[in-house]
């Protein structure tokens, strides 16, 4: 399945085309070095900016036909993981749910992404990340007090309580079957995996150091020194100025003196302190020190930024910049992403 050096090289995973999650899972799987093999419909449009398609060759099976899920078994039974992110019963009724692949390979780890999982009242419905993460209770504590709360792109349910939750799942099962020698499926519901995401926020409500309400706590945009601000030149600032020490610097910075001000009546000082200077001024003041203040960048603003420059935090892949892969190991140099290629089936037969 091609070389791709790295600390996952040697682990064989075949992957069924999806949208979302289970193509990010994927991608984070690949660039870490995994031998991916994407299988996609014959004559599948192609992306040219896909980013979550990069570090793995991709060949066009037609799963109605029962040679070409022959060949997919083929592939299966070389594996040591399995992706699908189809609604529950697709790959039953292609012939290639976990009862096949592991009657044919029993080391299998067979991972499934889903929105509402395998079983339970909503696991046969349609849904969105959005609709995900409304179960969780993720999506209630986001945005403004007295407004609708506000979607937080795809970020909590289709990636990090997806796709991530995902990849660690197919690890762990990994692992697990090099000791045991036994393969099993692997579960991943985006709505359980943005519960997982929410379970500080449960503790502290537990302890009674949350209200239900939204703009009201220490993370939720309530508390002046953790909000964003708009500065002179209608650009923002991001300030997280939590702990004691650095708050007391913040103020320092800004030239606002310490008082027993609510924290309303504090955000009213300091939205107009940040309104008299522009963001990079503010920045030009205040980043590269402990008062915990960043500049909100944007998609065109953020690969240039010095401090991701420097750490090479985006990459440039045939023409897209896109983040590099991510996190970073000490035996392996940065992995640089590679584009997609589409391949021919023999090429995955030895």
């Amino acid at each position: 399945m091609g070389v791709h050096m790295g600390p996952l090289e040697g682990i064989r995973i075949v992957e069924f085309t999806g949208i979302g999650p289970a193509p990010f899972c994927a991608m984070v799987l690949a660039d870490l070095g995994a031998q991916v093999i994407r299988i996609d419909r014959p004559g599948a449009a192609r992306n040219h900016g896909d980013v979550l398609h990069r570090s793995r060759p991709c060949i066009a099976l037609d799963l109605k036909n029962p040679a070409d899920v022959a060949r997919a078994m083929r592939l299966i039974e070389k594996a040591d993981a399995l992706i699908e992110g189809f609604r529950p019963g697709v790959m039953e009724r292609l012939q290639l749910g976990p009862n096949e692949c592991l009657a044919r390979n029993p080391k299998l780890v067979y991972g499934r992404m889903t929105g509402w999982g395998q079983a339970g009242p909503l696991a046969d419905t349609a849904g969105h990340d959005i609709n995900y993460i409304a179960l969780s209770g993720a999506l209630h504590a986001m945005g403004r007090k007295d407004v609708p709360p506000a979607p937080p792109l795809n970020l909590v349910g289709d990636f990090g309580g997806g796709g991530m939750l995902l990849a660690v799942g197919i690890l762990a099962g990994v692992i697990e079957a090099q000791r045991s020698g036994k393969g099993q499926v692997v579960d991943a519901a985006m709505t359980d995996g943005a519960s997982l995401l929410m379970a500080i926020i449960y503790g502290m409500r537990a302890a009674g150091a949350w209200k239900n309400e939204r703009a009201s706590n220490l993370l939720d945009g309530a508390a002046p020194f953790y909000d964003t601000y708009a500065c002179a030149d209608g650009k923002f600032l991001a300030v997280g100025a939590i702990e004691p020490q650095f708050y007391a610097l913040l103020l320092e910075k800004i030239g606002l003196a310490d008082s027993p001000a609510s924290w309303p009546e504090k955000k009213k000082q300091f939205a107009e302190i940040f309104r008299q200077k522009t963001r990079d001024e503010w920045c030009a003041l205040l980043e590269g020190t402990d008062a915990c203040v960043a500049p909100v960048l944007d998609l065109d603003e953020a690969p240039r930024h010095p401090h991701n420059v420097a750490r090479q935090t985006f990459v440039e892949v045939d023409g897209v910049v896109q983040p590099a892969p991510a996190p970073r190991f000490s035996r392996h140099p940065q992995i640089k992403p590679r584009k997609e290629q589409s391949t021919d089936y023999t090429d995955f037969t030895d």
